[in-house]
This record gives structure tokens, C-alpha cells and sequence, in this order.
């Protein structure tokens, strides 16, 4: 079966977003991350940004030739291999449930599990960091078991605190400010995702690998 092309859609005048086509895997966003890096050096591209199976181009000016760009970008995609995720590997120290971990009970009923158990498989998954996006600093991390899975919220809470380790459908995160969140909150962690004064602000960046470790339940 040959592999769809990529969706190409301008934003503007000065943007472009590259879609993957089909099922989401890690294969694919591979595919996305050594697409990103090609085309941040390519003439006129302002930098390339990473999304979960998307990349979005912004350009210093209008594209001269709409058409043959997006035509030279899917060649380019067809004939690039996957870069692997081979980033560093951080250990999160998470405090389970308790105050700050209030959806932990709404993941419990729906899996049917105990929250020891749901604690436990969160706990022993690693997770591959897709894209940095919603917020500065936080991680889209692939590679939650599927037992565990919990629908992100339809009325997001108002203030869910910063540190906040959160499953929305089949992704986990740590939120990196204390914003309103449609996730669901089922602990909360003391390091800092985000600081503008490091060298790298961000924690996390793509390909990057997580684990969470317990440092405390709370039920």
C-alpha cells in the first residue's frame, strides 16, 4: 500500500502546516521530526515547528511558488527515514492523588481499576515526548497504556496548577503554568517544565523519553 501524501495547507501568507495522513505512531511522528529538521534550513523558512504529526512553517516572506514548494516537500517526505527518539531520558517525581491529583477518582470509575492499579500503570510506562505546544514548556508524551485512557474534559477546570500530571485521551503531560485545563489530573509534580532564565527553557523537547516515578500517594 503506498503511504498517503502529506496535507498541505497555507495559513496566511507567511505559514504553512504539514499534516501526516492516517493512524498516529511513533514511526510517523519520527517521519515529522526529520522533516522539521530539513526544512528549518531551507531558503525563506523562518523556522519549523513541531506538533503532534504536524510540523508548521513559518517563512520570512510570501513563497514565490506555492505549488512547486508544497510539490518538493512531499517528495521530501516520501523519501526521508524516521528519526528515531533518541533524547535524554527524565525521571519525574510525582506525588499520586491527593489534593492536586482531584480526577484521580474519575479515572478510577471509568477504568474500573483501583487507583493503586492506575497509579501503578502510569508509573511504569516510559513516554516518548512528541511535541512541545498548548503551553511554553509542555510535553505531548505518547506511550500511555491504553487501561488508563480518560477523555479529556468537556468543561476544562479553571485553575489547574502548574507541576499538574494529567491524562487526556491517550496522552499524558505535566502542565507547565497554572492555566484553565481540559485534562485530567491525577497527581502533581515539583519540577519546573518551563523557565525562561535556563539555557533551554523548555524541560522537555521532541524525542526526549519520561518516566514518573512515585515519590507519594495520597488516597
Amino acid at each position: 500500500m503506498l503511504e498517503k501524501d502529506p496535507k498541505i495547507s497555507l495559513i496566511g501568507t507567511l505559514a504553512m502546516l504539514v499534516e501526516a495522513q492516517g493512524e498516529f505512531d511513533l514511526v510517523q511522528q519520527g517521519r515529522i521530526w526529520s522533516l522539521a529538521d530539513v526544512l528549518s534550513s531551507w531558503p525563506n523558512v523562518e523556522e519549523a515547528v513541531v506538533g503532534v504529526t504536524n510540523v508548521m512553517l513559518t517563512f520570512e516572506q510570501p513563497p514565490d511558488d506555492v505549488g512547486a514548494l508544497a510539490a518538493s516537500i512531499v517528495e521530501l517526505w516520501h523519501r526521508l527515514s524516521p528519526r528515531n527518539p533518541d533524547g535524554k531520558l527524565i525521571e519525574i517525581p510525582v506525588v499520586y492523588g491527593g489534593e492536586l491529583g482531584f480526577d484521580l477518582p474519575a479515572v478510577v470509575a471509568r477504568s474500573g481499576l483501583s487507583a493503586r492499579e492506575v497509579i501503578r500503570i502510569h508509573s511504569e510506562g516510559e513516554y516518548t515526548v512528541c511535541a512541545i505546544a498548548s503551553s511554553p514548556g509542555f510535553g505531548y508524551l505518547h506511550g500511555l497504556d491504553p487501561r488508563i485512557f480518560m477523555p479529556r474534559k468537556s468543561v476544562p477546570s479553571l485553575n489547574m496548577r502548574a507541576g499538574s500530571v494529567t491524562i487526556g485521551g491517550m496522552q499524558t503531560g505535566v502542565a507547565a503554568l497554572t492555566s484553565p485545563n481540559g485534562w485530567n489530573a491525577i497527581g502533581w509534580a515539583e519540577m519546573t517544565m518551563f523557565d525562561p532564565l535556563r539555557k533551554q527553557p523548555s524541560l522537555m523537547v521532541p524525542g526526549d523519553r519520561v518516566k514518573f516515578r512515585i515519590a507519594r500517594i495520597d488516597l
